[in-house]
Formats: C-alpha cells, sequence, structure tokens
C-alpha cells in the first residue's frame, strides 16, 4: 500500500482539485492522509466530506504549525510501504501513483521521481545517491520538491521534516536522498505545480517577492548541506561548494538587477563569501559562462 500524504491550509477554492486527483488513481491500493493544518476556511471540512465518501481518506485535524510540523503528523499515521506528496494547490495524473511504483519495483529503487508540467523529459536514469543528488543541485531535471517523488517507507523512519521554519524541503530532500541505494528517474509528466503568489516557493518563478528572511533560510540550509554532504561524500566535496557557491551569485545578480534593497547585507555576506573562494569558484568544471560574467562583474577577490 501506498500512503499519501497531504497537508492542506486555507484551500477551500483549490483542495477540492487535489484530492479528486488521487482519488481518480488507476492504483487503487493507498491511503490518503489529510491534515487540516489549522484551516480557518472550509478545507478541513472539505476534506472530511470526501472522507464520508470514500474509506481510504483519514483527515488529521491539528493546530496550526508550520509545513514540517504538519507533513510530518502525517508521517506518524503513515501505514504504508512507500510514501507520496501531493499539495493540495497542485494536482496529479491518474497514472501518478502506478507509474512511480512501477519505477520503484522494476529498478529495485528506494526512492522513484517522475516529471512534472514545468520538467519534462522523456529520460530514464537509474542512479547512486551522489548521482541523484548532483542531479538535484543542478535542478534541470527535479529540485527538491517533494511531489514528484515516490520513497520507500524504511528510507523515512528515522528522518522527519524540520518543525521551524518555511521550507522543509531544502533541508530534509537531500538527507534523503543521500540514504538511498538506488534511486530511479523517469521524466515524463505526471504531477502539476499550480504556480500562484500565494504558493509557499512563489519567489523561486518571481524573484521579486523574495525576502530577506527567505534568502537567510535558504544560506543557512545550503552550508549545512554543503557542511553536511561534504562529510558523507568526501569525494564530492567541491562539487557541493560549487553548488552552493553558484546559489549565491544568482542571488546576488537578482538582489541587484531587481534593486531589492531590503536584502542587502544578505548580499553583502554573500559578496564576502564568494570573494574568498573566488579562485577555486572560478575553476570549477561546473561554472557556467554566466556565472563567470557574474562574478567579473560582482566580486573582485580579496
Amino acid at each position: 500500500m501506498i500512503s499519501v500524504i497531504m497537508l492542506t491550509y486555507n484551500r477551500e477554492k483549490l483542495v477540492s482539485r487535489a484530492i479528486e486527483s488521487i482519488l481518480a488513481q488507476t492504483y487503487r491500493d493507498f491511503e490518503f492522509l489529510i491534515v487540516d493544518n489549522g484551516s480557518t476556511d472550509r478545507s478541513g471540512q472539505i476534506a472530511e466530506e470526501y472522507a464520508a465518501g470514500d474509506g481510504r481518506i483519514r483527515v488529521i485535524h491539528r493546530e496550526r504549525g508550520n509545513i514540517g510540523s504538519g507533513r510530518n503528523a502525517g508521517l506518524d499515521a503513515a501505514k504504508g510501504d512507500s510514501i507520496a506528496f501531493i499539495d493540495d494547490d497542485d494536482w496529479a495524473e491518474p497514472d501518478f501513483l502506478e507509474f512511480l511504483l512501477a519505477l520503484l519495483e522494476e529498478n529495485g529503487a528506494d526512492v522513484a521521481i517522475c516529471g512534472a508540467a514545468d520538467k519534462s523529459f522523456d529520460e530514464k536514469k537509474v542512479m547512486t545517491a551522489e548521482e541523484a543528488l548532483i542531479e538535484l543541485m543542478w535542478r534541470k531535471k527535479y529540485n527538491m520538491a517533494f511531489p514528484t517523488k515516490l520513497f520507500r517507507r524504511e528510507l523515512m523512519e528515522h528522518l522527519r521534516f524540520p518543525e521551524d521554519g518555511a521550507y522543509d524541503d531544502i533541508a530534509l530532500m537531500y538527507r534523503l536522498l543521500a540514504e538511498a541505494e538506488t534511486v530511479a528517474y523517469h521524466g515524463l509528466p505526471k504531477y502539476t505545480f499550480y504556480r500562484h503568489e500565494g504558493n509557499n516557493s512563489a519567489w523561486t518563478t518571481n524573484h521579486s517577492l523574495l525576502t530577506p528572511e527567505t534568502l537567510e533560510e535558504y544560506l543557512r540550509a545550503y552550508r549545512a548541506r554543503t557542511v553536511w554532504l561534504s562529510e558523507r561524500f568526501p569525494a564530492g566535496a567541491a562539487s557541493f561548494r560549487y553548488f552552493e557557491w553558484s546559489f549565491m551569485i544568482s542571488m546576488v545578480e537578482k538582489i541587484d538587477r531587481l534593486g531589492l534593497k531590503d536584502c542587502e547585507p544578505q548580499r553583502k555576506a554573500m559578496e564576502r563569501e564568494l570573494s574568498a573562494g573566488r579562485e577555486e569558484f572560478l575553476r570549477a568544471p561546473e561554472l557556467l559562462p554566466f556565472e563567470r560574467e557574474w562574478m567579473m562583474e560582482y566580486i573582485k577577490g580579496e
């Protein structure tokens, strides 16, 4: 059985579409855990109405907490052999679960990953943990988001989402992939992320929404990621440093181009870090041409 976990908070106009996309799955042996994260609208009531008509749905009502604590409530209640996630403003294709489960089982994998409407590639890969992590950091084929992925339960037995901050995915996804023996990917689009300004990650597609608090959280998470992964996979440490610096120089450019004055303290801190690592970054085999241009424009070296 698959446990599908969905956190909902004040999405009464969208949550039915997400729920119905799971109930329409061609793979039928699942439980659907809907965690009502303290909604003040009808989201929780709508979930209960669906649960009354389908015994696979269980609704968990809880006081308002962050995304991580809500997802943990779902994980703690899950009984399935594997775990999938859907966000309450998105939707899945009818064969989403069937596709991911087949990918998992056919490859003896611990994690299966499909494509999404905005990241679609008819390409298959079977990867080690380190290969999957490098692909994750490129963010071209798949990203940090938990939807589009199916995890064997054993992988998540001792790992939980952080219960502080707003972006739990960037703090946990790399740790999960690092635990995998095998990660299977087939980039056909089986999921749609609905992008809108009320979305928690809206700033990633509209960079003018970036706030100092969001940037600080990302910088802390990426620093922790570099340190943790460099200890776990020492041979890849230089690549992990590159990806952290890559994020920094992209943020420096955006803060400058968009005139995000509130983020100036973070910009100065990133410039100091990039200046200290300037020569190593510029020698990185992964370095992209535009990153070199930005470094030459913004970072003069120590």
